[in-house]
């Protein structure tokens, strides 16, 4: 079985790189607790961490199996675990960007938003599925893509579980830029 994260150095920057592509690349909370220990224990000198996926995808958002097994009690705990990652994500000193090389949905989409920079492949796919689910992201993706993209986009996204192609994406300010290999673009961005 493949390793769920597989972690990278290039000079001073991490690359994290989501490594389940045919389960499309879930982030489970065996995921966010390697991202969390990445996070914990990163060398001071490192100057940038970059996300990004494995073949067509980048990331499915949260486990569905594991979002299954969740109640009424444990909601606010599975919700907090998430939010407080992408609230540190946000808040880190190091430029931090996510490399979109496909699929972006949910949670993955939060943990986007929670980057510097976003940089998407001319098939990246964006969503936020949650209306289909019945259930909404309780990652930061309520908060932080309306700030991004506006109000009325932002809804349109979250009520109608609409798919936006990566022009569309750069047209409505959600990246910053559409690359044939976002992890290469975003690399020659930290070397710049």
């Amino acid at each position: 079985m493949n390793e769920a994260i597989v972690v990278e150095n290039f000079n001073n920057t991490i690359v994290i790189r989501f490594n389940r592509p045919q389960e499309r690349n879930p982030l489970s909370i065996a995921v966010l607790e390697k991202i969390e220990s990445i996070l914990e224990n990163i060398n001071p000198n490192v100057e940038a961490m970059i996300f990004t996926g494995t073949n067509d995808v980048f990331a499915s958002g949260a486990d569905l199996r594991e979002i299954a097994k969740v109640t009424k009690d444990t909601a606010k705990e599975f919700a907090l675990r998430g939010q407080n990652l992408m609230n540190k994500i946000a808040a880190m000193e190091q430029t931090t960007i996510a490399a979109i090389n496909g699929y972006c949905f949910g949670g993955a989409l939060d943990l986007a938003l929670a980057c510097d920079k976003r940089i998407a492949s001319p098939n990246a796919q964006f969503s936020h599925p949650g209306a289909n689910l019945g259930i909404i992201t309780g990652w930061g993706g309520t908060q932080r893509l309306p700030r991004l993209i506006g109000e009325a986009k932002a809804l349109e996204m979250f009520l109608t579980a609409k798919r936006v192609s990566a022009d569309e994406a750069l047209q409505i300010g959600l990246i910053d830029k559409i690359a044939g290999n976002p992890l290469a673009e975003g690399l020659a961005f930290i070397l710049d």
